[in-house]
Parts: structure tokens; C-alpha cells; sequence
């Protein structure tokens, strides 16, 4: 039959078996935090700083995470304040320290050594710190104790998220397991003797969590970077070449300049391989661009840039719309910085002024959106008809989506290849810039219409087991 442990308050005995931790040895007890500290657990003073002084005031900041203190971290008390601190008030060696205010570091547990204050200066805990002081003999077992008890005093805290506090109520009514003296100084010993694997262990810990956290987004940009380089699905001899559909690219713009619909670009570029050197032919002129190409491509595929493709390029208004309470969604960089057409939080136009804005920049359901202001190099498809316009911080990418695929011009816009020179080109001070030009001359790599679908495939086959690893 388990024991019953009862607590007297005065006249008043109340059963508290519910409350006990866990079971203890037959030779411990149970006792209150309060009951066997030599002062009362209180918080210090709010003190008045001095440049220089004769006393050092304690405060919350001094006690480091590891439980150690940092003395050259507390500031002199004034002189004038001083006779309002009664000498058992003054820090003795052995005292816990137990932060008591704020977020991050409330609860936070350490133990004041004289070995610590080198200059030997009398020092007086601040009003964010408590003070436990037990006989010598029991300190460093009820260091540990409390030690163990940080989570819990973490999480005791009472006000606002900004600014919590530790009441001293809540430290003095702690159960804590008391052994015989002898023991508590061999599990002191215990401790101490396995320190330092533990703290070699969680160094360990902290480092696969890095890992964790990284590795699931180093391993899709690895696979995105085996998708453009032609490593991630085998090619297939019956493909259509990517040069075969390069042509039909710019034969469609042709025809589209031709009917007033686009306008001609400054720069046709064309991008020809020989001997697996890459030259790049501009109005006429042909240059290696050996040193710009990062790797080598299959025979199937072709080096372009951006803008060679696109049947438009182009970004949202340059001026500030009127906005209105309701109406058309305008978009802006925000609303498609995770990643996704976010209308949520969008801001509205009126149907007039986006009539006049939809004229020059018109997205439609399968069109790239792509970041340029700001949060640059994010590309989003556009996977809705409703209408909407756009603002200067994003770019509107229109292509044959009979001749590329959407989603792959997604992920090659994600990749490494694309990524870089996105970061390397965007340029300013403050809110920077992907300026349209640079966007243009990206350098991107094109396989067959039909290799662009199985690369897709196979991604979206991975990326679910990336995920999965990520949670």
C-alpha cells in the first residue's frame, strides 16, 4: 500500500500525496525548498549604478547558461546606496541564483563561488535575481536539485510574453528529496564524475540538430541541382532536342513581333555548343562564354538565358495605385514571398485602375511569378483565373506552356544554378533589386519538352521523403 504524505501549515494537516514528484528511498524525505534554506528565499533590490564603487550589484545577465557566473558583468552600487543592504544580504559563496525575470533565461539556475569574484568585492543581488542559501554542507546537492527543476521554473513564470516573472512563492514551495548527508555528497560525486560526458553529448545533440534542421533542405537543393545538370532522369535518344524546340521558341516570336503582339528584343542571343564549348551568338557576334557555363549539359539539352525564352518579361506598376476597401487583388512582393499566391493579406485596386494595369502586365492561370524587390529569386505559377495586378517587386514570366513546362521552369528557377545568380545580381542598398535586365540574361539550362515532364515526376516522387524527414 503506498504511503500517504501529509502537510502541516499551522493547525491545518492536508494529505499531498497527489503533489509528491516521484517515490523516493525509505531513508529520504520530502521537505519544502523553504524549509531547510538558512534566508529567506527572496528576490534582491532594484539597485542605483555607479561608475565605480566599492560594492558590485549582481544581476540576471551574470548567470550564464552553464550555471557559471560571470562577475565581470555586474556594475558597481552606489555609494549612497549601500546602507540599505543588510550584510546578510550581501552573496556568499555557495548561494543558488535563480533568474527571475524575462524570457529566454527565466529559470535559469547558478551557483555563486567565491572562486569566482578574483578582486574579492562584497556583492548584492539586483531585483531579477532570487537568492536560495542553504547550509554549505547540502548547497551543491540542492544546485542540482534546482537544476533539475529549470524546466519547470521556465514555465512558471506568470505577465506577458515580453516580460515574465518568477515569483519567490513558487521557488519556496519546491518538494525536494532529501537522502542522508553522506549520500547527497555521493551523488554530488556521481554527477560531477559524468559532467563532462554529458556535456560532450549534448555538444553532440546540438550538432545533429543542426544537421536535421539543414539537411533536408541541402538535399532538395542537391536534387534540383541533379535536375538541371541532366543527372536526375536518364535521357531518352527519342526525345525531341532541346535546340529543336529553342527554334520553335523563337519562330513563334517571330511571328508574334511580326503581328505587333510582342515587342523585338534589344539582344537575340542564341547559345550554340561545339567540342562541348559553349559560344553565345549576340547581333551577329559569336563569344565563348566558356567561363559564365558551370557544367556540362547533354547533348539533348541547350543553354539559354531567361529572356530567350519568354514570350513576355516583364513587372507589376511602377506607382503607387490608389487602393481601395474592396476590389481587384494587388499583388506585391509579401503576398508571394512563401512561395505560394497568397490573397489573404493582399491590398485592392479598383476595377478601372486594374483594366489599365492588366494592359501592359496581364498574369494568367500557369504564367511564373517571379520575386525581383526585396525578398528576391522566389517563383511562384500563377494557379488561378482570377484576376489580379501586380506591383514592381514582382516579375510576370509568359511562355508556350505547350513548349516548356511550368513546373520546370519552377524548379530550375529554385535550383542552384538560378539561385546564385539571383543573389549575385541582386543589387542596391536596403529594399534591393533584381533589375528585368539581369533577370533576362539569367542563364539557365533546357532539356526536351518531354524530360522536363519526367524531371518533374521524378521531384515530386523525392520532395514528400524530404518532407517527411524535415518533421
Amino acid at each position: 500500500m503506498p504511503y500517504a504524505f501529509c502537510e502541516q501549515i499551522g493547525k491545518e494537516i492536508r494529505d499531498i500525496s497527489d503533489e509528491i514528484p516521484f517515490e523516493i528511498p525509505e531513508s529520504w524525505e520530502w521537505c519544502r525548498l523553504s524549509d531547510i534554506t538558512i534566508k529567506e528565499i527572496k528576490r534582491g533590490k532594484s539597485p542605483v549604478y555607479a561608475d565605480s564603487g566599492s560594492v558590485l550589484v549582481f544581476a540576471q545577465k551574470c548567470n550564464v547558461k552553464t550555471g557559471g557566473i560571470n562577475i565581470s558583468l555586474a556594475k558597481y552600487l552606489a555609494d549612497s546606496a549601500i546602507s540599505k543592504y543588510p550584510q546578510e544580504e550581501y552573496m556568499q559563496d555557495g548561494d543558488i541564483i535563480v533568474n527571475s525575470t524575462g524570457t529566454g533565461t527565466l529559470g535559469r539556475i547558478g551557483m555563486y563561488s567565491n572562486e569566482d569574484n578574483h578582486d574579492n568585492i562584497p556583492l548584492v543581488p539586483d531585483s531579477h535575481v532570487t537568492i536560495v542559501r542553504v547550509c554549505s554542507d547540502i548547497s551543491q546537492y540542492i544546485y542540482y536539485i534546482l537544476k533539475w527543476y529549470q524546466p519547470y521554473l521556465e514555465e512558471s513564470g506568470e505577465g506577458s510574453t515580453k516580460q515574465k516573472e518568477l515569483k519567490a512563492d513558487r521557488i519556496k514551495e519546491l518538494f525536494i528529496p532529501i537522502p542522508p548527508l553522506s549520500e547527497q555528497h555521493r551523488i554530488v560525486a556521481k554527477i560531477e564524475e559524468l559532467l563532462p560526458y554529458i556535456e560532450k553529448y549534448g555538444k553532440a545533440e546540438e550538432h545533429l540538430t543542426v544537421l536535421n534542421t539543414k539537411f533536408p533542405e541541402a538535399l532538395k537543393k542537391s536534387i534540383l541541382q541533379e535536375a538541371v545538370q541532366g543527372k536526375l532522369v536518364p535521357q531518352d535518344p527519342g526525345d525531341e532536342p532541346a535546340s529543336v524546340l529553342l527554334e520553335r521558341i523563337r519562330a513563334e516570336k517571330q511571328e508574334l513581333i511580326k503581328a505587333g503582339k510582342i515587342k523585338k528584343d534589344k539582344h537575340d542571343s542564341v547559345i550554340v555548343t561545339r567540342d562541348k564549348i559553349p559560344y553565345e551568338i549576340i547581333d551577329g557576334k559569336e563569344l565563348c562564354i566558356a567561363d559564365e557555363v558551370p557544367f556540362e549539359l547533354p547533348d539533348s539539352w541547350c543553354w539559354c538565358r531567361l529572356g530567350d525564352i519568354l514570350l513576355k518579361l516583364t513587372d507589376g506598376t511602377h506607382s503607387t495605385p490608389k487602393y481601395t476597401e474592396k476590389g481587384v487583388p494587388f499583388i506585391s512582393v509579401k503576398d508571394v514571398s512563401s512561395g505560394k499566391l497568397n490573397f489573404s493579406n493582399c491590398k485592392h485596386i479598383s476595377e478601372k485602375e486594374h483594366t489599365e494595369l492588366y494592359e501592359r502586365c496581364n498574369p494568367e492561370i500557369g504564367d511564373i511569378l517571379l520575386t525581383k524587390v526585396g525578398t528576391t529569386g522566389i517563383p511562384v505559377i500563377v494557379d488561378t483565373d482570377k484576376q489580379f495586378s501586380l506591383f514592381v517587386s514582382v516579375a510576370l514570366l509568359k511562355f508556350n506552356q505547350k513548349l516548356l513546362y511550368n513546373k520546370y521552369l519552377l524548379y530550375m528557377i529554385n535550383s542552384p544554378l538560378v539561385q546564385k545568380q539571383a543573389t549575385e545580381n541582386t543589387k542596391g542598398v536596403g529594399n534591393k533589386n533584381w533589375v528585368m535586365r539581369d533577370i533576362a540574361n539569367t542563364l539557365i539550362a533546357i532539356p526536351p519538352i518531354e524530360e522536363q515532364h519526367r524531371i518533374v515526376f521524378k521531384i515530386e516522387e523525392i520532395v514528400p521523403f524530404i518532407n517527411t524527414i524535415s518533421k
